[in-house]
């Protein structure tokens, strides 16, 4: 299966490392195919340089050393093909809708309202759980 992480994800396995957001990632890693949109990158290295600054090369390890598929966020997105109450989140489903992700792990209560049929969205423990 192809996942996608959301910023807040990997934001927390890199900050507040933990053995189950290690597990989650090691999972993803060795079974399946890891996808980073170039939004979630450049939201990554935004909020880490606003919230962390010294955690810059955790950042730096973590995109030059996991494997992944990078996909690409348009800059021209089409607008309303589903509500979300943060606009800011929009462009972050908006791809893994393009790219066919299988799954879109994210801890925002903003992608739970959304009904799709793909990708699934899920939370690190119901993704550990499946």
């Amino acid at each position: 299966m192809r996942i996608m992480i959301d910023t807040n994800i990997i934001v927390s396995a890199l900050l507040f490392s933990s053995h189950y957001m290690n597990e989650m990632l090691r999972t993803i890693v060795e079974k399946h195919k890891l996808v980073l949109s170039s939004f979630v990158i450049d939201e990554l290295l935004a909020v880490v340089q606003r919230k962390s600054p010294q955690k810059q090369d955790a950042v730096d390890r973590f995109l030059s050393r996991f494997p992944y598929e990078m996909v690409y966020t348009p800059k021209e997105i089409v607008p309303h093909l589903f509500h979300i109450r943060d606009e800011k989140d929009y462009p972050v489903l908006y791809t893994a809708m393009l790219e066919d992700v299988d799954i879109l792990i994210t801890n925002d209560k903003d992608f739970f309202d959304i009904q799709l049929e793909r990708p699934e969205i899920l939370t690190p423990q119901q993704f550990l759980e499946k």
